[in-house]
């Protein structure tokens, strides 16, 4: 009985995070590949972006922090941080390194600053939402499956 209604608040948690733009389709496939064999690997895919992106991050701050910015490799870092973001469905931090992107291409300093700043908020933002999503979503075990009767 007690499953019934945390499976209530997961879906329900779940379609807020789509609802307000966090995450796009890209997440959906990866549950997709989810399955008995490996149960928490949409968890498991998430952990490694954040393990990984991180240090990305950390090379655009580095590179942020220069008296004068090389925006090929700042554009280069971004790429990278964009598609690890886009394999997860995050869709807002997917936007953010979009706009960074396109400043660094128009070689604007100041728009590079100003949307990294955002881009870590949506980024920090995201990792509490899906932390809280797996928090209970592990409280609330497995998905049960019907059976056939023999």
């Amino acid at each position: 009985m007690e499953r019934n209604p945390m499976r209530r608040q997961l879906q329900t948690m779940r379609k807020s995070l789509f609802d307000q733009g966090y995450l796009d389709d890209q997440f959906v496939q990866l549950e997709e590949l989810q399955d008995d064999a490996n149960p928490n690997f949409v968890e498991e895919v998430v952990t490694l972006y954040y393990r990984d992106s991180g240090r990305i991050i950390l090379n655009i701050e580095q590179a942020l922090e220069r008296k004068t910015f090389d925006f090929n490799k700042l554009d280069a870092y971004m790429h990278q941080f964009k598609g690890s973001s886009s394999s997860i469905g995050a869709k807002k931090v997917k936007a953010e390194s979009t706009l960074f992107r396109e400043y660094c291409r128009s070689r604007n300093g100041e728009g590079c600053m100003r949307t990294f700043q955002q881009l870590k908020k949506e980024y920090a933002t995201l990792r509490r939402k899906l932390e809280a999503y797996f928090q209970l979503a592990r409280q609330a075990g497995p998905v049960e499956t019907a059976c056939r009767p023999k």
